[in-house]
This record gives structure tokens, sequence and C-alpha cells, in this order.
């Protein structure tokens, strides 16, 4: 009986050590597993914080829309005559919105426009300020620190008397929601297996499609525009139980060179997932020395020179960062050019919310049966093609041009999740945060110029969907010179980094492609 055990045993060894080698995990990721219960509690407390990044980033919407006014002293003036000094508004569809409490009209409207682009830029800061903060403190400080001033400046926002205070307290709202959706991406990513990773990744989006999807139930019941800004920031209060129940990446303690708190967290987890866990202090320990032995511990913090300072490092980084350029872009172009189509302003925001849900949803299967590369190819394609096609199509056709906006704001659904995994998995450990921080900086310059894009149609009707159009398919361009990560370790140190995917001749004259690790 003891020996039929024994060999049960080593059968079961033998098969796990052979998936470990097909998915070449390294001793970190194999003491903590690919994915159990520990994996799955993190991402079920983290994942929520993507409701606040899509009410934040989407509310603009219905916080200042465009209402119809009069001229209060005299109706029968133009509105915006010199003359007319106060309006009457329109509050048939909108309680209150920021446009009528402070006069947003005539030659101040543009300034509902400036207070979204401010907005935007925020969230650019955020993405690099916490990328920064994350890589060199942890991951977890600057989340729960970003928790903190979401919350205290979004309800702020909502209380506030001033036009100019409420557009600095969103802007530090923005910072906020930029930090909270880097680090905590980069988290997932960290202690996800190679094996689940995709998914995660695509599942990591949901609750973006699902807050966007909300977002437009949110502003039907709560028309006054600081009742709904009040709802929305309000609920980050239950995140401040982040501090407590978010774990720091074992991962990024393992590289800062904290291996004493690397074992301790591992050994929580392999216990919680029922896995071994008297082997780990002497495998991470052995690791060490063997990354130490390599001088790469020594490398341990980086910055954003560091992405740009070896060739490879460098041509992968602006490959990438172009994708989501073409994504902030595309993404939020398209959606506005859907809503161009007139109507009831609820009905087409949820409409065009639930139209990303179908892309994220196939992104899952697409990821896991292509690969990165192919799938980023695929969806950017997608987008480009359909989008160029509406330059063909009579403007007097407004049901197809809206059915081929469509089509395009599914590939852009597929790809935004694509690219977010994609980041995460090439850039190495020490940049990992700075690196999907400034690509997210770049997405927002895509996002903030989108509207201006969108508006060329007075130019010409067919510009802004070639825009749209050409620009993704020049990403799809770039991604053929990216290298495919899927099934690879992480790339920990800068040494890693410039390797992964680098060509080198061999013997024979041909060239093969390195993996990143050694």
């Amino acid at each position: 009986l003891s020996r039929s055990y024994s060999n049960k045993l080593k059968m079961k060894m033998t098969v796990k050590d052979e998936s470990d080698r097909k998915w070449n995990l390294d001793p970190v990721q194999r003491a903590m597993g690919q994915l159990g219960w520990w994996h799955i509690l993190v991402c079920a407390v983290i994942f929520p914080l993507k409701f606040p990044v899509a009410w934040h980033q989407m509310s603009i919407i219905f916080l200042g829309p465009s209402v119809n006014y009069t001229c209060a002293s005299d109706p029968s003036l133009d509105s915006c005559d010199s003359e007319c000094t106060s309006w009457h508004y329109d509050n048939s569809t909108f309680a209150s919105t920021i446009s009528s409490e402070w006069d947003l009209v005539c030659g101040n409207a543009n300034l509902v426009k400036l207070s979204q682009t401010i907005f935007m830029f925020g969230i650019l800061v955020g993405g690099v300020l916490f990328g920064s903060l994350a890589d060199k403190y942890g991951r977890r400080p600057p989340l729960v620190i970003a928790v903190i001033i979401q919350l205290v400046s979004g309800v702020g926002a909502a209380l506030i008397g001033s036009f100019w205070v409420f557009v600095v307290l969103r802007f530090l709202t923005a910072v906020a929601t930029g930090g909270t959706m880097v680090t905590s991406f980069v988290l997932v990513m960290e202690i996800i297996g190679p094996k689940w990773r995709e998914l995660f990744s695509v599942l990591y989006q949901i609750p973006f499609n699902l807050g966007h999807l909300t977002l437009a139930g949110f502003a039907y019941f709560l028309r006054d525009w600081r009742e709904l800004q009040f709802a929305l920031s309000i609920f980050s209060v239950l995140m401040l139980s982040y501090y407590w129940l978010v774990p720091e990446s074992p991962r990024y303690l393992f590289t800062s060179g904290n291996v004493e708190g690397a074992v301790t967290l591992l050994e929580k987890a392999a216990q919680r997932n029922n896995l071994q866990s008297d082997t780990i202090r002497n495998d991470i320990e052995l690791y060490a020395k063997e990354k130490s032995s390599n001088a790469s511990v020594s490398a341990s913090k980086g910055n954003v020179l560091d992405l740009f300072r070896t060739p490879n490092m460098r041509a992968k980084t602006l490959y990438m960062c172009f994708n989501w350029f073409v994504c902030g872009l595309a993404f939020f172009g398209v959606a506005q050019y859907i809503g161009h189509a007139g109507g009831d302003i609820y009905t087409n925001v949820a409409i065009s919310a639930a139209l990303e849900l179908p892309g994220t949803l196939l992104c899952i299967y697409m990821m896991k049966a292509y690969g990165r590369k192919k799938t980023l190819i695929f969806s950017n394609t997608v987008t480009g093609i359909s989008m160029l096609a509406i330059a063909f199509v009579p403007r007097s056709a407004s049901a197809l041009n809206v059915g081929l906006a469509s089509v395009g704001l599914v590939g852009m659904s597929i790809s935004f999740p694509t690219v977010y995994l994609y980041a995460g998995e090439l850039f190495p450990t020490v940049v990992r945060n700075v690196g999907i921080g400034t690509a997210s900086m770049i997405a927002r310059f895509g996002s903030m110029i989108a509207p201006f894009v969108a508006g060329m149609g007075s130019i010409a009707y067919w510009l802004p969907p070639c825009i749209f159009g050409l620009v993704p398919l020049l990403g799809a361009l770039c991604v053929f010179f990216l290298p495919e990560t899927q099934g690879h370790p992480l790339p920990e140190t800068l040494e890693d980094g410039e390797n992964f995917g680098k060509r080198r001749p061999n013997a024979n004259g041909v060239t093969s492609v390195e993996n990143g690790k050694h």
C-alpha cells in the first residue's frame, strides 16, 4: 500500500513538474500556483475598482450635457446676445447640470470640454506618477493612497460652489483614478499564472464595461449633477478596506530584495491554495542567490528612461505605446461617433456600453486560442476596415454608418484588454508599473484628442472615419514587430526585458528569439 501511494505521489509530482516546464514557471509562481482560492479572493477584492474608473471617466456625459436655454430677461433675444446675462434652462431631461448651474453657455460653453480635457490629463498624470511610486514603494501602498484621494476629491467635487474648484477636484480624482488603474492591474498580472493570465486580464476589464452600462442607470434616476457626482464617488468608501484586504505583490517583494517578506506571503498563498509550502523558503532563497549572481537584483529599481536605454526594449516600448494611443483614440472616438446618431441620451449611452461586452468576452477566447499578437492585429484590423468603409457609405445611410461604427467599437473592445495584458507581460517587473503607466499616458493623449477628431465631420464627412480607420491599421502593422508573450515567464530585470524577443544569429546563421530568462 505504501509503495502504491508512493508511486501515485511520484506520478502526480511528475505531471506537475511537466506542467511547470510547459509554462516556464519561475519559483515565485510555482510557490503560489497558477490559480487558486488565494488568487480568486485577491481578484474579487480588486476588480470592483474598475466601476469608479468607468463612472468618473464617462460621467461628464451627464454632468455637463448640452441643454436648451433661452435669455431670461427677454426670450425673444438671441440667447447669446451681448445684452443677455442670465438664462432659463430646459430641465425636462436634466434637473441640474454644471452648465446650467454655472452658466457655461455661449462664450463659456467650451469650458465643459476643457474640464474633461483636464480630467483626462489627470488620468495621464496619475498613471505615470503612481506607476513610479508603485515600482519604488510597492503596489499596495500607492493603491490605498489613490483610493483615499479618489474618495475625498470625488465627494468634494459634489459639494463645492465654484466651477474652477470643481475642475481642480476632478483633476485630483482623475490622478487617483489613473493610479488605481495601473497599480491594480499590475498587481493582478503579477500573481496570476501564465496559464490563466489572458483570462483574468479580460475579466479585469468587464467591471469597466458594467460601470459604463450602470452609469446610464444612475444618471436616469439621479438627474441633479451633484447627486450623481456624490453617488458615483461615495462608492469608494468601501475600498478603504483595501488597507487590510489587499496583499503586496510577492513578485515585487522578491524583485525589490525583500526575500523574507516574499517567502512569508508565498507560504500563506500556498496554504490557502492547498499547495506544498515547506520547500518555499529554500526554493526562493536559492532563486534569489541565482539572481544575485547574475547581477539582476542590483537593478531592482527602474525609471521611465530605462524603457528607452537599450535598442530592443526601446523598439518594443514605442510599438506598444503606439497601440495604446490607438486604443485611446479609437475607443473613445468611435464611441462618441456612435453617439452622434441622436435619440435618447440614456439609451445611447446604454447601447454603446452594451456593445463593449461582446468584444470583451470574445477577447477571452481569442487570446487563449491565438495569443496576444494575432488577437491585437485582428482587432485593430477589424476596426480599421469597418471605419474606413464608412467613408464610402452615403451620409444619409445612418443605420449602416452606425452599424459599421459598432463593429469598429467591438474591435476596440478586443484591443483594449489585449494591450493591457500584452504590456503587462512585455515590460519587466522592475519597470512594469512605469511601462504600463507610460503606455496609459499615451492612451490618454489619444482620448484627449478623440472629441476633436470626431468633430472634424464639419470639415469633411469622411475625415473622422478615415482617421479612426487608418490609425488602427498602422497600429496593427506595429504589432508585427512585437514578440508573442503567451506562455512565457514574466521578464523581471532590465536584462530580461532587453533579451525578451531579441533575434540573434545562431551557428547556422538562422535567427532565434530569446525568451528573456536565464
